[in-house]
């Protein structure tokens, strides 16, 4: 492993550590992202773009700093997760960085230098090296040994994307090139084989939120930020229309 490797990973140690998170537990998203004040929408896109993440600097309070995610929901919820990762190294880890629309996975060293420390990152922090290596059975911990079950297994405990597992896999010497080439394809048909629940290897989180959503955009109309007609049309987006509400005080009176 490259000097620069070993830094990303130094990085997503820390961060596991700095969010209390050891190496043997799986990372949970929701919990996570409420916890970083990470304001995070999923929405269907297009399949090119896996989602985008926004960090703005405002004035208020001591943390002056405000972060965005957008995750494409039409990808697995594998691919979902390992987006997630990759957005964090942005948002926390990115000098200079403000926003970006991202195609999280695709591992081009001789493309943008970000995208590929994101995705090495995503990797090292969904996939710590000492977790992985404990859910191996010690008669597979050879190289070319590991079995597919094991592989279901490693996913399903880490909640990761396939393909992620795979280059972790190849970082720690435990498969070749030409085993994860045999192990790329049809991981959704050997998961219902072998009786693993599919739901990782499907799409999901439909128009989710986490974080304050409601309560910013009220603060931007509020602000003048936005108006009214815009307030409104971000509260749709979570199912509530506005102009039906009736607020009333205390005594239930308009």
């Amino acid at each position: 492993m490259s000097k620069k490797l070993q830094e990303l990973e130094f990085l997503a140690q820390k961060f596991r550590r700095d969010n209390s998170l050891n190496e043997n537990e799986p990372i949970i998203f929701s919990n996570l992202l409420q916890k970083k004040n990470i304001l995070t929408v999923y929405r269907p896109l297009s399949s090119g773009l896996s989602g985008m993440s926004i960090k703005i600097k405002t004035n208020e309070g001591q943390d002056n700093i405000q972060r965005f995610m957008l995750i494409n929901s039409n990808h697995s919820i594998g691919k979902q997760h390992f987006t997630i990762c990759h957005e964090l190294y942005h948002l926390y880890y990115q000098e200079n960085f403000t926003a970006a629309i991202s195609n999280a996975g695709k591992f081009d060293k001789r493309g943008d230098i970000n995208e590929y420390r994101a995705d090495m990152f995503a990797v090292y922090l969904l996939l710590p090296q000492w977790g992985v290596w404990n859910l191996i059975p010690e008669e597979e911990r050879a190289k070319n040994k590991i079995t597919i079950g094991t592989i279901l297994a490693i996913e399903k405990y880490f909640a990761c994307s396939h393909s992620a597992l795979l280059i972790r896999l190849v970082e720690l010497d435990l498969i070749d090139e030409q085993h994860k080439a045999q192990f790329q394809h049809g991981i959704k048909s050997y998961a219902r084989k072998l009786g693993f629940d599919t739901k990782l290897y499907e799409p999901g989180n439909h128009n989710k939120v986490i974080g304050n959503y409601g309560a910013m955009a009220y603060k931007a109309w509020d602000d003048g930020i936005i108006s009214e007609s815009s307030y409104m049309s971000l509260m749709k987006d979570l199912g509530v229309d506005v102009s039906k509400i009736t607020l009333t005080d205390d005594n239930g009176e308009e």
